[in-house]
């Protein structure tokens, strides 16, 4: 899955002068990506390829937010009240009606999503000094790259190779505009 444009040196800069935010905003997405595996087994339990696949994931993404709470806990910091991320809520806004249609639509966009954490949190891990934390942020840069994978592979499980290509390119288009149209913040999107 090819973003079709990288992400700032604004948006790093931003990052590692408030790294703190940043890590706390890290360990809210990963908390989320544990639950939005469990809700797509919760409303397709007949795809038995994606029940297992996506149970695998969401404990996965469970276990990445244990371990950022543990470098939370290491910095005497407090996780904060759930907050909405505008640029999930963006993506999601482009899921289209329909059974199957939105089933392809999720599927991607998760898809992208986990894209665009993987650039994100590779770059942050390049910046880093040599240590644990870099050590983490690659190992964490590695499984959001197989995360972006397993969430494409599971669409042409589903749907034609073609559609996938075809919907996966739109959205790709318009999630950079959405990038584009944001605010920089020390915050994984």
């Amino acid at each position: 899955m090819r973003l079709k444009i990288p992400t700032s040196q604004d948006w790093l800069q931003i990052v590692m002068n408030n790294f703190n935010s940043f890590l706390l905003d890290h360990a809210a997405c990963e908390r989320k990506a544990s639950a939005t595996g469990m809700n797509l087994v919760a409303h397709y339990p007949d795809r038995k390829e994606l029940v297992t696949t996506m149970i695998d994931f969401a404990l996965e993404e469970l276990e990445h937010f244990r371990q950022v709470y543990k470098k939370i806990e290491e910095r005497n910091l407090i996780l904060g009240p759930d907050q909405k991320d505008e640029y999930v809520k963006q993506l999601q806004q482009l899921i289209r009606k329909g059974s199957d249609v939105f089933l392809l639509d999720r599927l991607l966009i998760a898809g992208v999503i986990e894209a665009r954490g993987c650039e994100r949190f590779h770059l942050v891990a390049q910046n880093l000094e040599p240590g644990p934390l870099k050590d983490f942020y690659l190992e964490i840069a590695r499984s959001e790259a197989n995360h972006h994978g397993l969430f494409l592979r599971l669409a042409k499980i589903y749907f034609e190779e073609s559609k996938v290509n075809e919907r996966l390119e739109e959205l790709l288009e318009l999630e950079a505009k959405i990038i584009q149209g944001l605010p920089l913040r020390a915050a994984v999107h």
